[in-house]
């Protein structure tokens, strides 16, 4: 009997203290209550989540449906995160396993409130869209939305991942001082990176360009994909994509093609030297009348100038220069406008009774150094040949 005595004293001590000084009574209470916060996440989720995503869909507007959808991960992650914390509260752990577990907890809150945080970004960053739009720059709004998304979401993972940090007594102030010729080195190549962040919001607040624009930026020339914190990408028309520095963007001659307001035709047009003076007219008037009574060409002298005359006398052809601008600043547009441009005056030129000048030379000799050559006789028949011989 009083070996069942001390077995039984036995099997309770080890239940009171199973682990950590424990007992597995209050060991499985805990698992049991965070166990029961997992499964409360999955009715929370497919319930609450899904009832509020049903609300959403019918108001017209997308914030509530992108905030809800922004919200969705770090929300299962609290349940989890409090589920552990109770736990840790009716399981009592040895003060160094506490101390430890504490430490988790707190990291792991902090981490759901900045990914949290992280998140919203993206829903709130519309507010930027409208109130750009609102003071009138229409089409800035996109690149500056994208811009400072990027970089919110940077400073917030920044200070959210120092928090973290701050919670296992880690001084990133100490460490970042205590750095030396290292921090000096990174201060140092830093430089650029500021730089080309100021450069970045410079082009944005200059409208220097935006994305979708078409633009040359010295032997670049393409359609900006991208304006990053460091940098713009640029797809060239070969589908390369180039990256430049914005530091040097900001700072060099940017052609931006999308903010033309025409497109420019300059051709010199040559015909022949045979061309009379009521040719040449009727050539001119022809195209002039073309270019003002067509609706693709813009004439409006407030606007644009155009320009068609007799320019030059050149090597091989009287050139006529013409210089006019259409409406549209499309390419493929444009080229169908020149083309008809181009029948048109094929059509004038030659309804005029002249052609087109190519490249020619002529040659003039007025003596040959050693006289006029023999002619080479003809040749004979051989009847004929025989009797000169009998003659002779």
């Amino acid at each position: 009997m009083d070996y069942l005595v001390a077995f039984w004293a036995e099997v309770r001590s080890v239940w009171e203290s199973a682990a950590f000084g424990v007992g597995v009574g209050e060991l499985l209470l805990g698992l049991a209550v965070l166990l029961a916060f997992v499964l409360l996440r999955g009715v929370f989720t497919r319930f609450v989540i899904k009832a509020l995503m049903r609300l959403t869909h019918r108001t017209e507007t997308r914030f509530d449906d992108e905030l809800l959808h922004a919200a969705e991960p770090p929300l299962r992650l609290a349940f989890v995160v409090a589920g552990l914390f109770f736990a840790m509260e009716i399981a009592p752990l040895p003060d160094d396993v506490t101390v430890f577990m504490t430490r988790v907890v707190r990291s792991l809150i902090a981490f759901t409130i900045f990914w949290a945080l992280y998140r919203f970004v993206t829903p709130f960053s519309f507010l930027i869209h409208k109130a750009v739009e609102a003071l009138g720059h229409q089409g800035l709004g996109t690149s500056l939305e994208d811009f400072f998304t990027k970089l919110a979401k940077f400073v917030i993972a920044c200070v959210g991942v120092v928090a973290v940090l701050e919670e296992w007594d880690f001084n990133v102030s100490a460490v970042l001082g205590g750095l030396g010729l290292i921090g000096m080195a990174v201060a140092f190549g830093a430089q650029n990176v500021i730089a080309n962040l100021f450069g970045g919001l410079t082009i944005l607040m200059d409208q220097i360009y935006e994305k979708g624009d078409w633009i040359r930026a010295g032997p670049v020339e393409g359609t900006v994909e991208e304006i990053g914190f460091r940098a713009t990408k640029i797809r060239r028309f070969d589908k390369a994509l180039t990256t430049i520095p914005n530091d040097k963007l900001a700072g060099d001659a940017v052609i931006n093609f999308s903010r033309m307001t025409n497109r420019r035709i300059y051709w010199k047009i040559g015909v022949e030297y045979r061309t009379t003076e009521a040719q040449l007219r009727q050539i001119v008037t022809g195209m002039h009348d073309y270019i003002f009574n067509t609706a693709d060409f813009e004439t409006d002298p407030a606007r644009v100038t155009t320009l068609i005359h007799v320019d030059s006398f050149n090597d091989s052809s009287i050139d006529i220069m013409l210089y006019c601008f259409t409406r549209t600043t499309n390419w493929g547009e444009w080229m169908r406008v020149k083309e008809q441009l181009a029948y048109q005056i094929k059509q004038i030129v030659e309804g005029a009774g002249t052609g087109f000048a190519f490249p020619s030379s002529s040659v003039y000799l007025e003596s040959l150094p050693f006289g006029i050559p023999e002619t080479f006789p003809a040749s004979a028949t051989p009847a004929a040949a025989s009797a000169a011989a009998a003659d002779n």
